[in-house]
Formats: C-alpha cells, structure tokens, sequence
C-alpha cells in the first residue's frame, strides 16, 4: 500500500466558528479517531488535496509534534457548492488488526472478446477489502486475457493470499460486450 506523510497541528477549539477560521486560513479540520482516543487536528489542504484527489489508496502517516499516527482515509465532506473539503474522517490504523479498505481495480491484459470485435467494459472500479495494512496491494490486477464474447469476471473467480474480498460473490468487475460488428461477423460465419 502506498503511503504519504502529512504534518498537521491540534486543534484545541471546536465548533462552527473555529472551522470557519481554520479553513479561511487554508487548513481543513480533521479527526483520528479508533483505537481509543480521538484527536482533533488541522490538516495543510493543499496536501490534503494530494490524497483525496486520486484514484490510489494511501496508508497516511500523520505527524503532529513529532508523534505520527498511521491512519487511512474514512470520509471526506464536501462544500454542497463550491466542493471544497469542509472535514476529514482518518481512521487509526494497527499494524495487528485488520482493516476494511475500497482498492482500485486494474484490468491487465488483451481479453480475446476485444480481438474478435467485442468491447471490454469495466463495471467496477473499486473492491473493497479486508486485510492487514502491511498485506494489502496498492491495487487489485485482474487478467482479462481468456475473456470471451458475452463472459464476464465475478469477484466470486478471484482469490489472493493476504486479504479478503468482502464485497459479494455475484459482483461482476469486467465484462466484453458483443458490438454490432461483432454479432455480424459471428453471423456470418454461422452461415458459411
């Protein structure tokens, strides 16, 4: 799992106010919370911006006065207007326990469907995941290279070691698509 490291400062007032004032300033407040304590900090949104704006998945070691805390991203909130992040949910991770994590889901390969005219859609982008932090991939790569026309990739077909797939088995993550090119050339051959 890939990881960044960011600095920020605790917050010692709470409320509308305080945020208000704090995001003027060009810092998003923020909250680590899990294993047992929660604490109120401000995060930098410029490098609060590297994070969330990218389709990778980030171990996030935050350092606040020396001490760092290994979080992930839980919830970002958004302006309803503007979209600019209003707060930050980090949930505090441990190196023992396993954690719930949506990893990006990387198609590898040329699937035979595409060669005879189909077109691959990819139908999810993210799976979610369960596992310990050290065990997890920075994404999930799926080989499409046997898919025919009209198959699709279930979550159910896929298995590693390290972590579990927690989303359901029926899920479907690739699928080839027969095109109108496709159904002709296969009709074709059928008549000959």
């Amino acid at each position: 799992m890939k990881t960044i490291e960011l600095s920020a400062a605790l917050r010692t007032e709470t409320g509308k106010k305080a945020a208000k004032q704090a995001r003027k300033s060009e810092l998003v407040p923020a909250i680590i919370y899990g294993a047992g304590e929660n604490i109120m900090i401000s995060l930098n949104e410029k490098e609060v911006n590297k994070v969330i704006y990218t389709p990778n998945v980030y171990l996030i070691k935050v350092n606040i006065d020396g001490k760092v805390y290994d979080t992930i991203l839980k919830e970002v909130q958004f302006h309803p207007v503007t979209d600019k992040v209003l707060h930050i949910d980090l949930f505090r991770v441990l190196a023992d326990k396993p954690v719930t994590v949506a990893l990006p889901v990387n198609l590898v390969g040329q699937a035979e469907g595409v060669k005879m005219g189909g077109r691959l859609l990819q139908v999810v982008r993210k799976i979610r995941v369960n596992g310990l932090v050290n065990n997890l991939p920075d994404s999930i790569d799926v080989d499409v290279t046997n898919l025919a026309l009209g198959k699709s990739i279930m979550v159910g077909e896929l298995n590693f070691e390290g972590f579990n797939i927690v989303e359901p088995k029926s899920m479907v993550i690739a699928t080839i698509k027969a095109t109108r090119a496709s159904r002709e050339a296969a009709q074709q051959q059928e008549e000959e």
